[in-house]
């Protein structure tokens, strides 16, 4: 019979020593995945903390640059417009002066035209032809008073142009100067320079054109228009051409004149105005 009390704690079991060192381990293993959870958060924040700085300078170095990039299409787009009105003014600037060409062109040929007098426009170069018998007598180079009061009507309308420049070329026929005038006129090169120099004078000196304006050269026999085996042809090369020119062509005419002089062998003597 047993006399064991019932009430009597029961000792513990020798199978279920360490529990409390168990507990502990848990404990400690399950601090230690806290930490290492921690960590892993406090690592991925530093992290995310990086990427967002490396981000945001990103995008204020992108930000700088579409605002350069805006700056410079304004600036091109502020080029472009003022190229533009550059472009349009110039278009103005052109079709008027062609309007001004065409009227001063009408007006020649309104004032002057005649079977003497004849209008020509090549290249906006406009040309006022005058046969020598209206100008002078035979061999000489005094204006007769028909030949000053063409020069005169020239003069009026050039008045109302003091843009253009104007240049006074003399030409005769191919008929050697008369001996009766060989005094005076060597050649008939001589002759040409006489005459276009007269027309240059009276336009200067009584009819109020600026000198800066004018200059005068002669062709002798050299820049026939026709054919001088006919007594026509002949009297058709003797004449004064009267080129009239906008100043930016001036300056380039005289030089063709004279590379054209020297390719036809001819030595024009150009005199300036005084």
């Amino acid at each position: 019979m047993s006399d064991s009390n019932p009430f009597t704690p029961a000792a513990p079991s020798p199978e279920e020593p360490g529990d409390g060192s168990k507990a502990g381990w848990i404990i400690a293993l399950v601090m230690a995945a806290a930490g290492v959870f921690f960590l892993s958060l406090w690592l991925s924040s530093r992290d995310d903390h990086k990427k967002l700085d490396e981000l945001r300078a990103t995008l204020a170095n992108t930000s700088t640059n579409l605002a350069n990039t805006e700056a410079e299409n304004k600036k091109d787009q502020e080029q472009i417009a003022a190229l533009q009105s550059q472009i349009a003014d110039l278009q103005k600037e052109k079709e008027n002066v062609s309007q001004a060409a065409k009227g001063l062109e009408n007006e020649m040929r309104s004032d002057l035209e005649s079977k003497d007098v004849t209008i020509s426009n090549l290249k906006g170069k406009l040309t006022v032809n005058i046969l020598d018998r209206v100008m002078f007598d035979s061999g000489e180079a005094v204006l007769k008073p028909d030949g000053e009061a063409v020069m005169q009507k020239v003069a009026d309308v050039l008045a109302k142009h003091p843009e253009l420049k104007i240049h006074i070329i003399g030409h005769t026929d191919n008929i050697p100067i008369r001996s009766g005038s060989r005094g005076r006129f060597t050649s008939n090169w001589e002759l040409s320079t006489a005459r276009a120099l007269a027309a240059l004078h009276f336009l200067t000196e009584k009819a109020g054109v600026d000198p800066r304006r004018v200059g005068a050269v002669g062709y002798g026999e050299y820049r026939p228009i026709a054919d001088n085996a006919t007594a026509e042809g002949r009297a058709r090369n003797r004449r004064i051409a009267i080129t009239i020119l906008p100043d930016e062509l001036a300056g380039a005419d005289t030089g063709a004149a004279a590379r054209n002089a020297v390719s036809t062998n001819a030595s024009p003597v150009e005199i300036p105005p005084p």
